[in-house]
């Protein structure tokens, strides 16, 4: 279960997730920009322009606070899949940030006439080499370790403290660095002949570090595998381009090859963070989206137990309230003197039966809410309402309610899950029974009808003399939770509605408000192999 976390988690990372061939061609594209850049600002390289002493130290915030970003963002992927080469490449963004906050503060004019370590001209060209040098070996670490590594490249330990290791160890060579740079200036080989020229070493010294950038750039194009591959092989390329204007075509500080470079230096740090900032985004919103899908469906779930269970409660009320009004009429026969026997037996077979029906209610209720297919058999449509009135008989004498059944006599078998089909019937005629329990009409009249419509289907109707069903209430009337009733749950309706498409059937109501509603339940006759429907003598 851990390994399968762990995969799905990496498959959201831009570490390793694959690029999408939209997002190949986009770094193709950017390339192209690059190069045209390279290409256009070549001829000029050499054109001395206007000193601005705060450029360098201004592109050079912008770079701290990219290479700063992209370092953090990094170690939090790292912390995730504990690769050993994304921990080498974030450590690299990491150096480059802080080694440029030294050649910033070292930088003459930009601080200091001389810089702020009040050192010679030589120390800032080469904190400069030192950042270039230090971010290629790492990238290029990367590079390697990412196509040839294999198992060896996951940390075992702690991830936190691998980045604090690293973290310290880089802050540690940063400073040593400096510290060399600054302190033993005098044992350096010269770079700048005065403060604006520089000396032919200032060029070859620019060439390593190109080399290994070049050499980073190939494996990373050839054997790249991840978004962040692909990202950083654009960024590299940046960097070529940048190292190679610094190696053969600027010989002047404040030039404009001096200039570009630094832009390119600024494409070196930006391009991977913007990716990883884009990657962070889209993974926010696809979690969004994900956490919005589970809501729905947690809710989509509890509604359906409720419902499930609302359903059953509503179902079994009848069965359970017959049950209970007969015990109570059998006990107060028997402590007549002498007891009723007869009654009492009589009541006791309609309490077997209520409760066999509070059995055919719970499994009906059970296989209505499962998803599998259920078996049917062949039911008897008469059969099915006489059962029905049948069950709510006291109910209708109760009421005073007078029972019309118009019942055809040859009606063919139909196929369906009988518990369920008679809980439909039954749940229209309790409707009907409250509809004219609620109306202050003496004329109170159930009309059960079954009839063949066409050849292909059944028809059962219930129509009461009750209300009736207002207009705007009629196109609403089988969602689940509508109700008309004071203390109804709005369930019996929408779980009829179920049971009938279940049966490929279709149920309607029509009704004129103060005549009392009618619903029909319109069901498919299921045909035998020779295309003939099976026909019983189903008379009342």
């Amino acid at each position: 279960m851990a390994d399968g976390n762990q995969t799905a988690a990496n498959e959201l990372l831009i570490a390793t997730i694959p690029p999408s061939s939209r997002q190949t061609r986009l770094a193709l594209l950017v390339i192209a920009i690059l190069v045209l850049s390279f290409v256009a600002s070549v001829p000029f390289a050499s054109e001395q322009l206007t000193r601005i002493d705060s450029f360098v130290p201004t592109v050079e915030a912008i770079d701290f606070v990219a290479d700063l970003a992209t370092a953090i963002l990094l170690f939090g992927q790292f912390a995730i899949i504990r690769s050993r080469a994304l921990l080498v490449l974030a450590s690299g963004y990491l150096y480059s940030a802080l080694i440029l906050t030294s050649h910033a503060l070292s930088y003459p004019g930009a601080f200091a006439p001389n810089g702020l370590f009040q050192t010679g001209i030589h120390a800032t060209p080469w904190l400069y080499n030192f950042w270039r040098f230090g971010f290629s070996a790492a990238v290029f670490a990367y590079a390697w370790m990412r196509n040839w590594a294999g198992e060896r490249g996951e940390i075992r330990s702690s991830p936190a403290r691998a980045v604090w290791l690293s973290v310290t160890a880089v802050v540690i060579l940063v400073g040593m660095l400096t510290w060399a740079v600054t302190a033993e200036e005098p044992m350096l080989i010269p770079l700048l002949s005065d403060a604006l020229h520089f000396t032919p070493a200032a060029n070859d010294v620019p060439r390593g570090a190109l080399l290994i950038s070049l050499i980073a750039f190939v494996l990373l194009a050839v054997r790249g595998s991840s978004v962040l591959d692909l990202w950083l092989m654009v960024a590299v390329c940046g960097m070529v381009l940048e190292q190679t204007l610094m190696s053969f075509f600027v010989h002047t500080r404040f030039s404009f090859g001096h200039y570009s470079s630094r832009v390119f230096a600024v494409a070196v740090c930006t391009i991977v963070l913007i990716a990883l900032l884009s990657e962070t985004v889209k993974l926010y919103a696809r979690l969004v989206r994900a956490n919005r899908r589970l809501q729905r469906e947690r809710a989509s779930k509890l509604l359906n137990a409720q419902a499930a269970i609302a359903a059953t409660i509503h179902q079994l009320r009848q069965p359970l309230a017959a049950i209970g009004f007969r015990s109570a009429a059998a006990k107060r026969l028997l402590a007549q003197t002498p007891p009723d026997t007869d009654e009492v037996q009589r009541i006791h077979n309609h309490i077997t039966s209520a409760t066999s029906h509070a059995n055919e209610v719970l499994e009906s209720m059970r296989a209505l809410f499962e998803v599998a297919d259920q078996p049917r058999t062949l039911v008897s449509v008469n059969e099915l309402v006489a059962e029905s009135l049948r069950l709510v008989q006291h109910e209708l004498e109760e009421h005073r309610i007078m029972v019309r059944r118009q019942l055809a006599s040859d009606l063919p078998l139909i196929v369906g899950h009988k518990g369920q089909l008679e809980e439909v019937i039954l749940n229209l005629v309790h409707n009907s029974i409250d509809a004219m329990g609620a109306s202050a009409t003496k004329r109170r009249i159930l009309s059960v009808e079954t009839k063949r419509q066409g050849l292909e289907e059944l028809v059962i109707s219930v129509q009461d003399t009750g209300l009736g069903i207002a207009q705007e209430n009629i196109i609403n009337v089988f969602d689940a939770f509508v109700t008309t009733k004071p203390k109804g749950k709005g369930l019996g309706l929408a779980i009829a509605r179920m049971i009938i498409e279940r049966h490929n059937g279709q149920i309607s109501v029509r009704s004129d408000p103060g005549s009392g509603a009618r619903f029909e339940i319109a069901l498919p006759i299921q045909m035998t192999p020779n295309h003939e429907a099976p026909v019983i003598d189903q008379s009342p």
